[in-house]
């Protein structure tokens, strides 16, 4: 009775440190593109400010409201523009992006793009109207691919399709902390009080509209890549803190596991013991 229950903790035991084999090597990996996808992220944001910066000095230059893109929101469709995970296993990196959708979206005439595996995978199972199905893997869109992209959604905004561009994803804080965030891509807004720049004069061969039709795919454009930049960085980071978490349970476990195999054994072993004892004092 207790060898065999010896035998189901060894199984367990082994199980179990299998599963730790996965977690860890799991756990390097993410730490390993973690580190890349910090740089790339942190290398980004100048290039994001300098965008926004020079399209607020062509806007104050061109009066602030000389463009399409500008007009303020006034009710319309929503396109919701999700850039998630290509994998599970990174703890609620995935969930807290959905969840956030779900409350901005709420009473709301959505359409949606979804950017990653996962995010494709949750429209789908949804049924909702999807605007593109061409962005399944995030670890594989470059500039090129968000520029493309910015200019695809300027054409759809331009001609109607929808009235407002929100942009979610998450934000990459440190290796402990990624926090989900939304951003209204269309119509631009500009930036009120502190959040300002010094405005500066601009000089142009051209008029500041046909510079801002020419502008705006671009910024849209240089905005989704900053977004895929910080979402890569967070998904390895929430991944590897999910697999250190993990990697700790499982060794607490076979802690405990070995504490109740040490105990059956030394049941066993008593049960030897008194059993010899008992043979001895019968002779």
């Amino acid at each position: 009775m207790a060898g065999a229950s010896m035998n189901g903790i060894k199984a367990r035991m082994k199980s179990v440190q299998s599963t730790m084999q996965i977690t860890k090597a799991m756990e390097l990996v993410a730490t390993s593109k973690l580190r890349r996808a910090k740089e790339r992220a942190e290398g980004v944001r100048p290039y994001q400010t300098t965008l926004e910066e020079t399209l607020v000095n062509i806007l104050s230059a061109a009066g602030g409201a000389m463009s399409p893109y500008t007009k303020p929101y006034t009710g319309g469709r929503v396109l919701y523009l999700v850039v998630a995970g290509d994998r599970g296993l990174a703890g609620g990196y995935n969930s807290n992006i959905f969840r956030m959708e779900r409350e901005l979206s709420d009473g709301t005439d959505a359409l949606y793009l979804p950017i990653g595996k996962k995010a494709l995978e949750h429209y789908r199972r949804r049924g909702v109207e999807i605007f593109s199905e061409d962005y399944e893997e995030v670890g594989d869109l470059g500039v090129g691919a968000a520029m493309r992209l910015g200019e695809e959604i300027s054409r759809a905004f331009l001609d109607g399709k929808f009235s407002k561009v929100v942009l979610l994803y998450t934000r990459f804080t440190s290796m402990m902390t990624q926090t989900p965030v939304s951003e209204t891509l269309l119509p631009a807004e500009m930036p009120q009080g502190k959040g300002l720049p010094k405005k500066t004069e601009v000089l142009t061969d051209e008029a500041p509209e046909e510079m801002l039709s020419s502008l705006f795919p671009q910024y849209v454009g240089g905005r989704v890549y900053a977004a895929l930049c910080e979402s890569v960085a967070s998904e390895c980071g929430a991944r590897r803190t999910a697999m250190n978490a993990a990697n700790k349970n499982a060794s607490e476990m076979i802690d405990s596991l070995m504490l109740r195999y040490n105990r059956a054994r030394q049941a066993v072993i008593t049960q030897e013991i008194t059993e010899i004892v008992s043979g001895a004092e019968a002779l």
